[in-house]
């Protein structure tokens, strides 16, 4: 999207950053290691990795909902 060419002044700096979505990066780190995990290391079954990615999807969401309630404040 180009910038109005109507406005004057320049652009607050606050909308050009877009805030850290903490689950969505902490989601996709998780399901890049936990393949890593599972091409390597032949013994790692459905049965270990199923807790691994249950426990780190809850640590995400955790995290994600510590950082927007300290957002808020």
């Amino acid at each position: 999207m180009r910038p109005d060419p109507r406005s004057t002044g320049p652009v607050p700096v606050r909308s050009r950053w877009h805030r850290t979505d903490w689950m969505a990066l902490l989601s996709g780190a998780l399901f890049i290691t936990v393949g890593i995990l599972f091409i390597t290391v032949p013994g790692l079954g459905p049965i270990v990795m199923l807790p691994v990615v249950l426990g780190g999807l809850a640590f995400s969401g955790f995290v994600a909902i510590i950082a927007r309630s300290i957002r808020r404040k």
